[in-house]
Protein backbone atom coordinates (compact mmCIF):
# COMPACT_ATOMS: atom_id res chain seq x y z
CA UNK A 1 0.00 0.00 0.00
CA UNK A 2 1.77 3.11 -1.26
CA UNK A 3 -0.29 5.79 0.41
CA UNK A 4 -1.10 5.85 4.12
CA UNK A 5 -3.09 8.91 5.13
CA UNK A 6 -3.69 10.12 8.68
CA UNK A 7 -6.81 7.95 9.01
CA UNK A 8 -4.89 4.80 8.01
CA UNK A 9 -2.11 5.67 10.45
CA UNK A 10 -4.63 6.28 13.25
CA UNK A 11 -6.37 2.96 12.53
CA UNK A 12 -3.03 1.16 12.68
CA UNK A 13 -2.17 2.89 15.98
CA UNK A 14 -5.51 1.89 17.47
CA UNK A 15 -5.24 -1.72 16.31
CA UNK A 16 -1.67 -2.02 17.64
CA UNK A 17 -2.94 -0.86 21.03
CA UNK A 18 -6.04 -3.10 21.04
CA UNK A 19 -6.81 -5.47 18.17
CA UNK A 20 -10.11 -6.44 19.78
CA UNK A 21 -11.71 -3.08 18.99
CA UNK A 22 -14.79 -3.55 16.85
CA UNK A 23 -15.14 -1.86 13.48
CA UNK A 24 -17.85 0.33 15.03
CA UNK A 25 -15.47 1.45 17.80
CA UNK A 26 -12.70 2.12 15.29
CA UNK A 27 -15.05 4.01 12.98
CA UNK A 28 -16.30 6.24 15.79
CA UNK A 29 -12.75 7.04 16.95
CA UNK A 30 -11.50 7.99 13.47
CA UNK A 31 -14.77 9.67 12.39
CA UNK A 32 -15.66 7.31 9.54
CA UNK A 33 -18.81 5.39 8.75
CA UNK A 34 -18.70 1.73 9.75
CA UNK A 35 -18.60 0.63 6.10
CA UNK A 36 -15.81 3.04 5.17
CA UNK A 37 -13.80 1.95 8.21
CA UNK A 38 -14.32 -1.73 7.40
CA UNK A 39 -13.09 -1.11 3.81
CA UNK A 40 -9.98 0.69 5.09
CA UNK A 41 -9.11 -2.10 7.51
CA UNK A 42 -9.76 -4.69 4.79
CA UNK A 43 -7.41 -2.81 2.41
CA UNK A 44 -4.71 -2.70 5.10
CA UNK A 45 -5.12 -6.45 5.57
CA UNK A 46 -5.08 -7.19 1.82
CA UNK A 47 -1.95 -5.06 1.40
CA UNK A 48 -0.27 -7.18 4.09
CA UNK A 49 0.24 -4.21 6.42
CA UNK A 50 -2.03 -5.90 8.97
CA UNK A 51 -0.69 -9.45 8.97
CA UNK A 52 -2.93 -10.85 11.70
CA UNK A 53 -4.55 -9.99 15.01
CA UNK A 54 -3.43 -11.81 18.13
CA UNK A 55 -3.74 -11.78 21.90
CA UNK A 56 -0.58 -10.79 23.77
CA UNK A 57 -0.02 -13.09 26.73
CA UNK A 58 1.87 -12.44 29.96
CA UNK A 59 4.95 -14.69 29.93
CA UNK A 60 5.54 -14.20 33.67
CA UNK A 61 2.03 -15.37 34.58
CA UNK A 62 2.39 -18.36 32.25
CA UNK A 63 5.66 -19.51 33.79
CA UNK A 64 8.01 -18.34 31.03
CA UNK A 65 9.33 -15.19 32.64
CA UNK A 66 13.04 -15.72 31.97
CA UNK A 67 14.31 -14.24 28.68
CA UNK A 68 17.53 -15.63 27.24
CA UNK A 69 19.33 -14.22 24.22
CA UNK A 70 21.38 -16.89 22.50
CA UNK A 71 24.17 -15.94 20.09
CA UNK A 72 25.05 -18.69 17.62
CA UNK A 73 28.23 -18.93 15.58
CA UNK A 74 28.79 -21.52 12.91
CA UNK A 75 31.40 -22.30 10.30
CA UNK A 76 28.66 -23.65 8.03
CA UNK A 77 27.36 -21.04 5.61
CA UNK A 78 25.33 -22.99 3.10
CA UNK A 79 21.64 -23.33 2.29
CA UNK A 80 21.33 -26.96 3.38
CA UNK A 81 22.76 -26.22 6.84
CA UNK A 82 20.49 -23.19 7.29
CA UNK A 83 17.40 -25.16 6.26
CA UNK A 84 18.24 -27.89 8.77
CA UNK A 85 18.92 -25.35 11.51
CA UNK A 86 15.75 -23.33 10.77
CA UNK A 87 13.59 -26.50 10.82
CA UNK A 88 15.11 -27.55 14.13
CA UNK A 89 14.64 -24.12 15.69
CA UNK A 90 11.01 -24.03 14.49
CA UNK A 91 10.36 -27.23 16.48
CA UNK A 92 11.45 -25.66 19.78
CA UNK A 93 8.50 -23.58 21.04
CA UNK A 94 10.56 -21.75 23.67
CA UNK A 95 12.49 -20.06 20.86
CA UNK A 96 10.19 -17.15 20.07
CA UNK A 97 12.45 -15.10 17.78
CA UNK A 98 15.20 -16.14 15.36
CA UNK A 99 17.43 -13.78 13.36
CA UNK A 100 20.31 -14.09 10.92
CA UNK A 101 22.80 -11.42 11.92
CA UNK A 102 25.63 -9.38 10.47
CA UNK A 103 28.90 -9.02 12.39
CA UNK A 104 30.54 -11.52 14.73
CA UNK A 105 27.38 -13.48 15.54
CA UNK A 106 25.72 -15.52 12.80
CA UNK A 107 22.30 -16.07 14.42
CA UNK A 108 20.50 -14.63 17.43
CA UNK A 109 17.66 -16.38 19.25
CA UNK A 110 15.25 -15.07 21.85
CA UNK A 111 14.17 -17.81 24.22
CA UNK A 112 11.48 -17.72 26.93
CA UNK A 113 11.81 -20.23 29.77
CA UNK A 114 10.75 -20.75 33.38
CA UNK A 115 14.19 -21.15 34.91
CA UNK A 116 17.78 -22.26 34.27
CA UNK A 117 16.99 -26.02 34.22
CA UNK A 118 14.28 -25.28 31.63
CA UNK A 119 16.81 -23.36 29.54
CA UNK A 120 19.28 -26.25 29.88
CA UNK A 121 16.68 -28.58 28.35
CA UNK A 122 16.16 -26.13 25.46
CA UNK A 123 19.94 -25.81 25.01
CA UNK A 124 20.33 -29.60 24.80
CA UNK A 125 17.60 -29.77 22.14
CA UNK A 126 19.22 -26.90 20.23
CA UNK A 127 22.69 -28.43 20.05
CA UNK A 128 21.19 -31.68 18.70
CA UNK A 129 19.72 -29.86 15.69
CA UNK A 130 22.98 -29.44 13.77
CA UNK A 131 26.66 -28.70 14.26
CA UNK A 132 27.29 -25.32 15.91
CA UNK A 133 30.67 -23.65 16.42
CA UNK A 134 29.71 -21.56 19.47
CA UNK A 135 26.59 -21.00 21.56
CA UNK A 136 26.64 -18.08 23.98
CA UNK A 137 23.67 -17.41 26.25
CA UNK A 138 22.84 -14.15 28.03
CA UNK A 139 20.05 -14.01 30.59
CA UNK A 140 18.07 -10.77 30.68
CA UNK A 141 18.15 -9.33 34.19
CA UNK A 142 15.31 -6.83 33.68
CA UNK A 143 12.88 -6.03 30.89
CA UNK A 144 13.04 -2.24 30.61
CA UNK A 145 11.08 -1.81 27.38
CA UNK A 146 9.11 -4.33 25.42
CA UNK A 147 6.55 -3.54 22.75
CA UNK A 148 4.97 -5.18 19.75
CA UNK A 149 4.07 -1.81 18.24
CA UNK A 150 5.75 -0.96 14.93
CA UNK A 151 6.87 2.67 14.60
CA UNK A 152 4.49 4.13 12.04
CA UNK A 153 5.51 6.58 9.31
CA UNK A 154 4.03 10.04 9.26
CA UNK A 155 0.86 10.23 7.14
CA UNK A 156 1.24 11.41 3.59
CA UNK A 157 -0.92 14.32 2.45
Amino acid sequence: MEHLDKTDIRLLQLLQEDASLSIAQLAETVALSTNACWRRVKQLEEAGIIRRRVALLDADLLGCGITVFVAIRTNQHNEEWLETFARGVAEIPEIVEFYRMSGDVDYMLKVLVADIPHYDRVYKRLIKVTRLTDVSSSFAMERIKSTTAIPLPPPRP
